[in-house]
């Protein structure tokens, strides 16, 4: 079966983006992407709330053709143009779009079926309130919790209204040379 990992990017105190819904106080750049893509390498489908999927659709489609681009936004954009990308939404439509399907209506049967399939690893990116869902029916196995060292003081949260607790096993860390933490956790089952 394949796993479901969930990579967020936080603020010390847990916030997604800010009070606005911006990410502009998270410490970007080449190495951040690099560890990104360095989880892409073993993964060969995405999965979005229909927020991240709309962010992430206005930039990577297009950011590894553009004449500045790093070796890691061409990697990185090459590997989201190939995934199939699934995206948990009621209400977004689109256009028909190669490699892009929506799941509006049993996200556990369609998740579970996605996950039967033969194929590496389905990440999911940010999506907080999707996340939530998902863990209530349980089909996350893994966090990829990527900790900048930042205090936005308020903001969006990844993690709110839990009415249960959920056991996480620390896998693996590993610090950025900029001292962002990026820590691995399984979820107990």
């Amino acid at each position: 079966m394949r796993e479901l990992i969930v990579i967020v990017q936080t603020s010390l105190d847990g916030f997604v983006a800010g009070q606005d819904g911006g990410f502009e106080n998270f410490i970007g750049g080449e190495e951040n992407l690099g560890f990104v893509c360095s989880i892409t390498d073993d993964a060969d489908a995405a999965l979005f709330g229909r927020v991240s999927y709309q962010l992430l659709e206005s930039n990577w489609p297009t950011a590894g053709s553009k004449p500045d681009a790093t070796k890691n936004e061409i990697k990185y954009s090459t590997w989201y143009n190939a995934v199939p990308k699934f995206v948990l939404s009621r209400t977004l439509t689109i256009k028909e779009s190669v490699n892009t399907y929506i799941i509006s209506e049993d996200m556990e049967t369609e998740i579970n079926y996605i996950k039967n399939q033969p194929g590496k690893n389905i990440l999911m990116f940010g999506s907080p309130t999707a996340v939530q869902s998902l863990l209530d029916l349980n089909l996350i196995d893994s966090f990829w919790i990527v900790v900048h060292p930042v205090i936005f003081g308020e903001g969006i949260p990844f993690f709110s209204n839990r009415k249960n607790n959920i056991k996480l096993e620390l896998l693996t860390s590993k610090q950025l040379c900029n001292g962002t933490l990026c820590n691995k956790y399984s979820v107990g089952k």
